[in-house]
């Protein structure tokens, strides 16, 4: 073999050029021909001095002599020489053993001993990742935003990469060129692809997130059949590692994975009724819940009518009259405090988990709300031990102080203890149903006593626990059907869970804003994949999370074995494993055969 030099031109704009390729000399009959067996590019950054020993050290590893006399190369060339030969190998015809079942078996008489297999490759999620990618058509919408091939391969890289090792573009650069046999299915080379590629493809993403959410759900609908009549939003929010100084969305606030010592970004999520995301949008991370509802659905282009469901913290009054100006329909849990119920007019419905939950429907008196009351036995349990810790904890407060009276030396100014009582008030968070009195002495700036009377006040967590109140303008369904499709939201909590702990969304590890709204809008692509691939799958009665059908489908590899014959030449064969039997299952649920890829054959 030997490298050639070739001069020639671009049929797209005619530009000259100069590439080089990897040449061998094949013997025809009486004549030789020199045949250009590898392109390597434009780009081939060797200098002319080191091609000889790359070369030889390429024909060594197809030969099979890698551990005879190695030629020796640095680092990156001995990268370049092992890539160039599995690249050879991945090129080569499938033979025709493997493409016809009626073609009859191939024998050849080789050394056992001499067998070796190498460049393993992870296959099994790469296979259906790519499967749901060409189902949901998000090649064809990259192409009609304008992304060229390399964008567009970086682009559909990023989104498999997170799905299947979650985490930075660096974490999937990584995955992409050490790990992962994505390229044999896609037929591209990304282990000559730059890192800074995923970087310029997240950016061209977010540059049309809107266009490509619009078409993936187009896609999604058609797919499956969907009803768009019931949307779902929420919020999440999710952490920096380090300042993000050079973001203006950073920003510290509440975190919901208690991380309130980094700042911040939010993200904003409409999700249709069948789980699937329908648009996306990143907020400050100080964003207040009920400001980004109006400018999250304004020009979501729902159809009139639509029932919106979202949680209590953005169900402000505000938000409420923007959706029945607008022509939406609310169902929402209520913001008032007071809780309320009834067992006479209530009727008794089943849950999933198979518990009896109680319902009564109360209309307004104009007609145009009704408020469910909902009592529920297991969340009664949860909520009175919650109850009673809380309580427990404010008066073991109150004893200790008490106790300290006593004391010589113990705190017994009553302006001192006024704001020990407030601040374990505050903490406890049931002091309102408390009473409590300090006797002062003959001074009257010193307590003599400390004595509490506990009275629940009524409406609360203590006197009415388990309950739990909706609200809705839909009059015209009843209590079961309201219910159920409230719970819907649970739904949504589990795609947010899912995005966080199986999806790579927490943490973050950008400074720019762009990339920071990149890395999460392919989370949320990963999420639109991951979705696909499950419908159908728990249509066939596999329920796993995510994380478990990865697992699964992650024990599949790519490898080639390299076995030397008995004329002295070198067979190397590169193929899947065999599926073991739960990753059958799956494959067959989806329709897809047990053996992702082709069967490659090269003899050297």
């Amino acid at each position: 073999m030997f490298i050639r030099r070739t001069a020639t031109r671009s049929k797209l704009n005619g530009e000259s050029y100069v590439t080089y390729r990897l040449v061998s000399s094949e013997r025809h009959g009486k004549s030789v021909r020199q045949v250009a067996r590898l392109n390597l590019g434009r780009d081939f950054g060797v200098a002319p001095k080191h091609w000889p020993a790359l070369c030889a050290r390429l024909e060594q590893i197809l030969s099979a002599q890698t551990s005879l006399s190695a030629v020796p190369l640095g680092p990156r060339l001995e990268r370049l020489a092992q890539r160039y030969a599995a690249r050879l190998v991945v090129r080569a015809p499938t033979p025709a053993a493997v493409a016809s079942a009626t073609a009859p078996p191939v024998f050849a008489e080789v050394a056992l001993d001499s067998l070796e297999q190498v460049r393993p490759r992870s296959i099994g999620v790469e296979y259906v990742a790519w499967h749901a990618m060409k189902q949901l058509g998000l090649e064809a919408i990259l192409t009609e935003c304008g992304f060229n091939g390399k964008l567009k391969n970086a682009a559909l890289a990023n989104v498999i990469g997170r799905l299947a090792q979650p985490g930075s573009e660096l974490a999937t650069w990584r995955w992409l060129t050490m790990t992962s046999g994505l390229g044999e299915l896609m037929e591209v080379d990304f282990e000559a692809m730059s890192m800074m590629a995923l970087y310029r493809a997240s950016d061209r993403l977010i540059k049309y997130r809107a266009t490509i959410e619009s078409k993936l759900f187009e896609n999604v609908r058609d797919l499956f059949g969907l009803e768009t009549t019931v949307t779902l939003y929420d919020l999440t929010n999710t952490y920096f590692e380090g300042t993000a100084a050079a973001n203006p969305q950073a920003a510290r606030g509440r975190s919901k994975e208690k991380r309130s010592d980094c700042p911040l970004v939010t993200l904003g999520l409409v999700l249709d009724g069948s789980g699937f995301i329908r648009r996306s949008q990143t907020f400050a991370g100080n964003a207040a819940e009920v400001k980004t509802l109006e400018a999250m659905l304004a020009g979501l282009g729902a159809p009139r009518g639509c029932l919106i469901v979202m949680d209590a913290g953005i169900a402000s009054e505000a938000n409420l009259a923007w959706l029945v100006a607008c022509g939406y329909r609310y169902l929402v849990v209520s913001r008032k405090r007071t809780r309320h119920f009834e067992a006479a007019p209530a009727i008794a419905i089943e849950t999933a988990s198979h518990e009896t939950l109680q319902i009564q429907k109360v209309t307004s008196a104009d007609g145009s709300e009704v408020q469910l009351h909902c009592y529920s036995t297991g969340r009664q349990a949860k909520e009175s031990a919650i109850a009673r810790r809380l309580c427990a904890r404010l008066e073991t407060g109150l004893k200790a102080m008490a106790e300290g009276l006593d004391k010589p030396r113990g705190e017994k100014r009553i302006s001192k203890l006024q704001e020990r009582i407030g601040r374990l008030k505050e903490r406890s968070r049931v002091g309102q149903h408390y009473l409590i009195a300090l006797t002062p002495d003959e001074s009257g700036e010193q307590a003599a006593s400390l004595t509490w009377v506990k009275q629940p006040i009524e409406g609360t967590l203590l006197t009415h626990p388990g309950v739990y109140c909706l609200r809705t303008n839909e009059t015209h369904w009843d209590e079961a059907r309201l219910w159920h499709t409230y719970i819907m939201l649970t739904d949504l909590e589990a795609v947010i869970r899912s995005l966080k702990s199986e999806l790579g969304l927490r943490p973050v590890y950008h400074h720019k804003e762009a990339r920071t709204d990149g890395h999460l809008f392919i989370s949320v692509l990963a999420y639109q994949v991951v979705q696909t691939l499950r419908r159908p799958l728990k249509e066939k009665g596999i329920h796993e999370s995510w994380s478990s059908l990865r697992e699964i489908l992650s024990v599949q590899r790519r490898v080639t074995a390299s076995v030397r014959r008995r004329d002295g030449r070198t067979l190397h064969v590169r193929q899947s494993t065999v599926a073991e039997p739960e990753l059958q299952a799956i494959y067959q649920a989806l329709g897809l055969g047990p053996k992702p890829g082709e069967t490659k054959k090269l003899v050297v």
